[in-house]
């Protein structure tokens, strides 16, 4: 992932490239080689010489890189999840907030097109239903699927929601480790009476990452791999279907073989833009850190969600394997 953030700043015209960090000095090399500025294996260099940065290394580490930085007033972009239990992120919040610095917390999802997109509609969801499974990758085995995968949800559906989570049930599977999940279902209450289910797998035979939002006033179908999205009004819609069904009690209507359902509904298709999720973010962050705007994710935003991943993880049955 810093690879990738390497290559989005490096392209950015209002942005200068100054320094690549990582543990490992020959990948620091080639990364700074591809895409311009120093590179070194202490944290501690960037420190007077840069005025945001971009953490992403494993997450048992985010505090440790932070802290200097955060102390120094730089603004950070933390890959989510922000921590690995919600009283280091609740450390890092304190840090940010002590020291006057911008934290962003990396919940990419939050910059799909396919979720941009629902920031123009006026919808209050009541029911949402996420899918998010996929093959695995072994790239995030040290944490459960709830962490590695379930997170992106978390922090999206909390913001569709726009409310404090009140009650979670969960059940999870591990498969390849005891005690750790590798598929996971969560049902998330919140206080306004939303209501969110979640499924998250990594150990499907295929990749499929959807999204429903059910509302009073419309429901909406998302597809993240398919960048995707369907919007169906309340409105006109119920207006035709109760003129059937009074069509239908007083037998003007009766062959029903003759009715195209898809005629009774008008499914618009939602905007969708191609910015790519990684620029849209980084423009935000860069945003944040010269203080044009506020934090998009903020710390109490990414602590809020790895709160709720615990109490997902905690409500999982014991299960034996």
């Amino acid at each position: 992932m810093g690879r990738l953030h390497a290559r989005v700043y490096g392209e950015m015209p209002n942005v200068e490239l100054v320094s690549v960090c990582d543990a490992d000095g020959d990948n620091a090399r080639r990364v700074a080689e591809t895409y311009g500025g120093r590179h070194t294996t202490d944290v501690t260099d960037l420190i007077g010489n840069v005025k945001a940065v971009t953490i992403a290394v494993p997450t048992i580490h985010h505090l440790e890189v932070a802290k200097p930085l955060l102390e120094a007033g730089i603004a950070c972009l933390i890959e989510k999840p922000l921590a690995q239990d919600t009283a280091t992120a609740r450390e890092i919040a304190e840090l940010a907030a002590k020291h006057d610095a911008v934290v962003q917390v990396g919940h990419i999802e939050r910059f799909n097109p396919v979720v941009r997109s629902l920031r123009s509609l006026s919808i209050t969801p009541r029911f949402i239903e996420v899918t998010r499974v996929s093959p695995m990758t072994f790239r995030s085995v040290d944490v459960g699927v709830v962490l590695d995968m379930m997170i992106h949800d978390i922090d999206i559906v909390t913001w569709l929601a726009g409310s404090t989570v009140e009650g979670v049930e969960a059940v999870g599977v591990p498969v390849l480790v005891p005690g750790v999940e590798d598929v996971c279902n969560a049902r998330i209450r919140y206080a306004n009476g939303c209501v969110a289910n979640l499924t998250a797998s990594r150990m499907a035979l295929k990749t499929e990452r959807k999204l429903r939002v059910f509302s009073p006033e419309a429901y909406v179908s998302l597809d993240y791999h398919k960048k995707a999205g369907v919007f169906i009004r309340k409105g006109d819609n119920v207006e035709k279907m109760r003129q059937l069904v009074e069509q239908l009690r007083s037998g003007e209507v009766r062959d029903l073989g003759d009715i195209d359902y898809e005629e009774l509904v008008n499914v618009e298709q939602l905007t969708i833009d191609d910015t790519e999720p990684l620029r849209a973010q980084a423009d935000s962050f860069i945003a944040a850190a010269t203080g044009e705007q506020k934090p998009e994710i903020s710390a109490e935003d990414g602590m809020r969600a790895v709160e709720t991943a615990e109490k997902i993880v905690a409500a999982i049955p014991e299960v034996s394997v």
